[in-house]
């Protein structure tokens, strides 16, 4: 069977053919691969093609594809039991593990995905803060809970929907939309006198890659100093990824609740949310703030969980080997993109990397939606035939693995070189 022949099939069966809207590759113009397994950076389709993975599925295989150690650990715990909807100690171990990196947090709460970390976290600041009045970003994405798929980033961009049918206006009426790195814009927010919660990707990664500035942070944690609101850091993506710490490294500012997932669940579904004990403790069955899941700390999740943590904290040079692959190829791309008269930025943190077809910086979601998406759609294509396999959308990021061998790297240069003179 083809890509194409397997892909007409599913759409059959799956709205769109796909479980996930970036995944039908209709911002590019074609068909999407279908993958038959991967290995280290590497995935293979159903009709045997082999790609450089730099999606890796969208950010959790910092080990790259089937790595032993987490694979072996799956395995063990498998063999235990699926799921249990009870207490097991993997669970007690994988929070002491994600704490000791972050101080300021005292307790954490695991859940299956982002979007559940998200939701929670934020029912949580709003329980804590006792104001409704929630502040989220033009750009941002969040996971797809009604009250915020206002103006998202990833798949909600791609596809150019400011919102979603389905989400009421009841829900929204409490979204207030403010400009990712513009303090002014979040100040006119807090007018309104019931900001409880503000909600950020301090490392946006769902417009691509747009790293906040300093001093927009600052002011944040500022603002809701001031009128005690609650600081909510999304760090389902560059948790575990853009560092050992997430953003704190570059930013050093402690926010009242930071999310987490993708690297911590080593490729299982897993993610989490993380605060400050005077708010952890109103978390049912502490106090009135309700939250649960069958799957949450399902042991599967747990045990990879904790294979790709204690690898992460057990090698050495970790981040910086990481960063030196990423910055090879964002160096490549606007080389090549120069000497091909094609304006294009590029950014880093840690082993994310990301690249607009724009002629100006990136700093927000306005800045974003002017890139050439068309140019994009053609260097995927371009690349995708080079065996290059990139997200599928210019408002998404790259990451990079640690089996990214330099031979992979000179043929991901190679291929950047060709496509440039192609376009």
């Amino acid at each position: 069977m083809t890509n194409k022949q397997a892909f007409l099939e599913a759409q059959n069966y799956i709205p769109g053919g796909v479980d996930s809207p970036v995944r039908a590759f209709g911002s590019v113009g074609s068909d999407p691969v279908i993958i038959e397994h991967g290995e280290a950076e590497f995935l293979y389709d159903i009709e045997g093609n082999k790609y450089i993975d730099y999606v890796l599925s969208w950010g959790p295989l910092i080990f790259g594809h089937c790595d032993k150690d987490i694979e072996n650990a799956v395995i063990s715990a498998a063999k235990k039991g699926l799921s249990f909807g009870a207490p097991c100690l993997l669970e007690t171990k994988l929070a002491k593990l994600v704490l000791s990196k972050f101080p300021w947090l005292s307790q954490i709460r695991f859940v299956s995905s982002g979007t559940e970390a998200t939701m929670s976290a934020i029912r949580l600041g709003r329980g804590y803060s006792g104001k409704n009045g929630i502040i989220k970003f033009e750009g941002c994405y969040h996971g797809h809970s009604d009250s915020l798929l206002v103006k998202a980033g990833s798949g909600a961009t791609t596809f150019g929907y400011s919102s979603s049918l389905g989400v009421p206006e009841d829900i929204v009426k409490n979204t207030h939309l403010a400009i990712y790195n513009d303090l002014n814009s979040v100040e006119e927010c807090f007018k309104s006198g019931d900001i409880g919660v503000i909600i950020v990707e301090p490392i946006a990664g769902n417009m691509g890659l747009v790293p906040a500035k300093q001093e927009f942070l600052d002011g944040l944690r500022k603002l809701c100093d001031k009128f005690g609101a609650v600081l909510i850091f999304d760090e389902v993506m560059s948790g575990f990824r853009a560092s050992s710490t997430g953003s704190y490294e570059f930013n050093g500012i402690e926010a009242d609740i930071v999310t987490f997932g993708k690297v911590i669940g080593g490729g299982m579904p897993c993610a989490a949310y993380a605060g400050k004990a005077e708010i952890m403790k109103l978390i049912s069955p502490l106090g009135g703030v309700y939250q649960a899941g069958t799957l949450s700390g399902n042991p599967v999740a747990m045990a990879a969980g904790l294979a790709s943590l204690n690898k992460i904290y057990s090698t050495l040079n970790l981040y910086d080997e990481l960063s030196k692959k990423a910055k090879f190829i964002i160096d490549i791309l606007k080389t090549s993109a120069d000497g091909a008269g094609i304006p294009l930025q590029v950014d880093m943190r840690g082993s994310m990397w990301g690249y607009f077809f724009n002629e100006n910086p990136v700093s927000n979601y306005a800045d974003a939606l002017k890139s050439d998406t068309k140019m994009f759609a053609r260097f995927h294509g371009e690349m995708l035939k080079r065996g290059i396999y990139l997200a599928p959308s210019q408002f998404e990021t790259g990451f990079v693995c640690t089996t990214l061998s330099q031979n992979s790297l000179e043929l991901t240069a190679n291929a950047i070189k060709e496509s440039f003179k192609a376009l």
